[in-house]
Formats: C-alpha cells, sequence, structure tokens
C-alpha cells in the first residue's frame, strides 16, 4: 500500500511510519513527498540510487592514503573503518595495512555493503552491518579505528558514537577522526537569493536531519575530554573550487542539493519556479568559472591511554 502526503501534513506522521514511500518532489504543487523512516532517524541523510556511486567518486585514493599515514596506520595492524560506506576507502586502508594486517568495515546500510562485499571483498577484509550508535564489542578491539566523513551526520550522537569507539580500541591505539566544517557555507560570487537559500538548507537539517556542519572543529575536544594522548590536528581545503568546473565536482555538489533538501521538505519560498528554478540558478552560478567556493577538512588523532 502506498500513501501520498504533503509536508503540511507531518502532523499525522504516527499513522503514516508504517508505511513506505519512495522521495519525490513535485514541482507543480512546489512540495515534497516524502518516506518517514528517515524522519526516525535511521535512515541516511544522502540515501539514493546512486549513493555509492557519489561516495566513489569523490574518494581521491592518494589523499586518502596520505591522511591515513599521516593518522599512523601501519601494516600488521587490525584497523575499523567505521561508516564505510562502498568499501573503496576501506580497500585502500587494508592496502596500507599489509602485510599481515586486517580490516573490518562497518556501516549500517545493506545497500552499500552489498556494493562493497561485491567489489572490495578479500583476504582478511570484511564488511559488517552495524549501527555505531549500539555496543560495538562483539567485533573485538583495533589497532586503528578510522572514521572519516561520519560524524557530521550525527549532530545529537557524535559524542556518544566517539565514546562507544573508544571501547574497541585497544590501549595505545589509534583513533583518528576526519570531518568537515562550515560545510557548503563558504562561495564568493553566490547570487544573494541563492546564498540564503543554501543556508536556510543548512540551518533545517541540522535541526530535522540531525546534520552538523560544523562538526570538523569539534573533533579534538572528543579526543581530549576522553583523555586521548598524543592528540594532533591538521586543517586543509577539502573543496577547494575555482575556475573550470571538473565532472566529479558537478556531479558531488548537484547530487547534494538534490538529496538533501527533498529529505527535509524544504519549501523554496524565493523560488516561483520551486525546486526546480533553484537547481537551475545552482546549476548556472557553479558552472561560472569566476566563482570560488571551499570548505575545510579537519583531521584530529590521538592514542588510547594505557591507564584510564
Amino acid at each position: 500500500m502506498t500513501i501520498h502526503f504533503q509536508a503540511e501534513s507531518i502532523g499525522f506522521k504516527s499513522i503514516f511510519l508504517k508505511y513506505y514511500e519512495k522521495n519525490y518532489y513535485d514541482s507543480k504543487t512546489n512540495k515534497y513527498y516524502f518516506d518517514y523512516n528517515f524522519m526516525k532517524n535511521k535512515e541516511y541523510l544522502m540515501e539514493s540510487g546512486k549513493e555509492a556511486l557519489r561516495l566513489e567518486i569523490k574518494t581521491n585514493t592518494s589523499i586518502v592514503e596520505k591522511q591515513a599515514k599521516w593518522a599512523g596506520i601501519k601494516p600488521g595492524m587490525r584497523v575499523a573503518d567505521i561508516g564505510c560506506g562502498p568499501g573503496i576507502t576501506t580497500s585502500i586502508l587494508h592496502k596500507l595495512a599489509q602485510p599481515e594486517g586486517e580490516t573490518i568495515g562497518i556501516d549500517f546500510s545493506e545497500n552499500r555493503l552489498e556494493y562493497a562485499r561485491k567489489n572490495y571483498t578479500q583476504k582478511k577484509l570484511h564488511f559488517i552491518n552495524h549501527d555505531v550508535r549500539e555496543p560495538l564489542e562483539d567485533i573485538g578491539t583495533f589497532d586503528f579505528v578510522w572514521v572519516r566523513f561520519l560524524l557530521e551526520y550525527y549532530l545529537n550522537n557524535s559524542v556518544e558514537i566517539v565514546k562507544n569507539l573508544t571501547n574497541i580500541i585497544k590501549p595505545g591505539g589509534i583513533l583518528c577522526l576526519i570531518d568537515l566544517d562550515h560545510n557548503c557555507l563558504n562561495h564568493f560570487g553566490i547570487p544573494e537569493r541563492l546564498d540564503r537559500t543554501v543556508r536556510k538548507i543548512m540551518e533545517q537539517l541540522q535541526v530535522k536531519a540531525n546534520f552538523d556542519p560544523y562538526v570538523g572543529r569539534k573533533l579534538y575536544s572528543f579526543l581530549y575530554d576522553l583523555k586521548f594522548q598524543n592528540i594532533v590536528v591538521d586543517v586543509k581545503a577539502h573543496h577547494n573550487i575555482y575556475g573550470k568546473l571538473s565532472k566529479n565536482d558537478e556531479f558531488n555538489f548537484l547530487k547534494k542539493i538534490e538529496i538533501a533538501p527533498q529529505k527535509i521538505n524544504f519549501e523554496f519560498n524565493e523560488y516561483e519556479g520551486g525546486y526546480d528554478e533553484f537547481k537551475s540558478e545552482t546549476k548556472k552560478w557553479f558552472e561560472e568559472p569566476r566563482r570560488f567556493t571551499y570548505t575545510p577538512i579537519i583531521l584530529c588523532k590521538g592514542t588510547k591511554p594505557f591507564r584510564r
């Protein structure tokens, strides 16, 4: 049975929670029709049929290798990739842990895990379904735990998640947290209406989708408060987009502005043509070579003390 309803109907969510409906936007009514499973805070914000592809495209192997080496990954380590997605980063970490290393990719999306198992499973590289908000002790302990681009999706849970992960790190083991800061909010040359709308979307994502565009600046405090030792922080540019637009950046950015507003039923009140007009203006601005946009990435590593 399929039930369609508009954003104004959210007061009746208890009636509709038991039904599944694919998200879509109706440009005629300027309303979203959506799946309330997301609102139960289980579904990943960027969930879509092309999410595995988006994650693969945005993953730069050489950058991941450089970050992991900076964090302290070594051959022979037992490694956990938390929020592993389609598995490409897990496979990179596994390569760096050889010879004799073992790597476990952990995610709660069975779709992504199916993709990972099909494309990246190999000797001593495995993928398991687990919600990192739940106890993890049944998967053993690790020398190196990697958390990249995960905590931004858990505004209200990030502290508890990091505490939870601490329990699976061996004394002397490494926890590496990597995430963005001021995400999608640093642009020059952007039209005022578009800038206002993007900022409103990011504000609503915090309230309605548990998304944290400012998590990067919090990473150090997470490790500090948990008494980690030898904490080191590095800050770099993740997005640094100017001049001619690459196909990868275009696909990644436009997919974000397609999926995220849809999940929170964002109303494009400044756009008479609704989402379609918003998307058109975004695409036009983003393809302009004078445009400049950047996002900082913050890397934080520390070692778990032998005695706490």
